[in-house]
């Protein structure tokens, strides 16, 4: 499933291509929606912003498309008129004079009202957004030692979108990893300094994987591996989808476990607390 660094560079990708321009059609694959085609031709893209991993795209006429990608769902930018191919089945496409927003697979769509958004079954639950301009590391922190969440493992709590939104699986073994906590491990059990360490990784992994492009390994253990030739997916990540290998820290071998019904990755030796 895409995790909110995804998600965001998605709605960036898709406001690059038509915000600001007049659609000159609308397609809704899902029956559900066909009835809202009709009141978005003419219509003008004002904003298209992420509320953990769902995407909400807003229209000067008061209306705002929501979606949440799932495990599959997936959009794309093609010429007007054309699609990319794939095998996937299109949901939706919102389509200017020049360029048209594709998406495909997913089924958690739906045409709201501004004002219906906050009240939407998903956003309601959500905890602030990982990847919002006003979110610090403090505001972490708190989260961490607040009593709904104080008591809870962190291999839980890191999938948990009520907790901070937009964080998933990859993150979560990566934030955990950076932090140096166990996954078994829970806020309350931690001192205080181990706390600020695992809100700051938070952070600051979530903004490194949106800036470049879902890469949260280090920078210097990076550039080393580019130099010695590896691929993006030999160097994205410190421990995620590296079991039996080495850690880039240690030396010790990463292990994977199962935490919550997701696979997490530990490096034991760098793990320990």
């Amino acid at each position: 499933m895409p995790e909110g660094p995804e998600v965001r560079r998605e709605a960036d990708m898709i406001a690059r291509a038509i915000q600001g321009h007049a659609l000159t059609d609308v397609y809704f694959g899902l029956p559900r929606l066909k009835r809202h085609r009709k009141s978005l031709v003419g219509a003008t893209i004002t904003k298209v912003t992420t509320r953990g991993k769902a995407l909400l795209i807003f229209f000067d006429t008061g209306g705002v498309l929501y979606s949440h990608n799932q495990l599959y769902g997936r959009w794309y930018i093609a010429a007007a008129g054309s699609q990319p191919g794939t095998n996937r089945t299109l949901r939706v496409a919102l389509t200017t004079t020049s360029k048209s927003a594709l998406l495909y697979s997913a089924s958690d769509i739906s045409l709201l009202h501004a004002e219906e958004v906050e009240r939407h079954p998903y956003i309601m639950k959500l905890g602030p957004d990982v990847l919002s301009e006003g979110l610090s590391w403090r505001d972490i922190g708190h989260q961490l030692l607040s009593k709904p969440f104080a008591g809870r493992s962190l291999s839980a709590l890191y999938l948990d979108q009520s907790f901070v939104a937009g964080l998933g699986n990859y993150l979560r073994s990566e934030i955990l990893f950076a932090a140096g906590v166990n996954p078994k491990a829970r806020p309350n059990t931690l001192e205080r300094r181990k706390v600020n360490e695992l809100a700051r990784a938070t952070l600051m992994l979530s903004v490194r994987s949106y800036k470049s492009g879902g890469v949260t390994n280090d920078a210097a253990t990076v550039k080393t591996l580019k130099k010695l030739g590896a691929t993006k997916s030999r160097y994205r990540f410190a421990v995620f989808g590296r079991d039996g290998e080495p850690c880039y820290r240690c030396g010790d071998i990463i292990e994977r476990e199962t935490a919550n019904g997701r696979r997490v990755y530990v490096c034991p030796s760098c793990q320990r607390v």
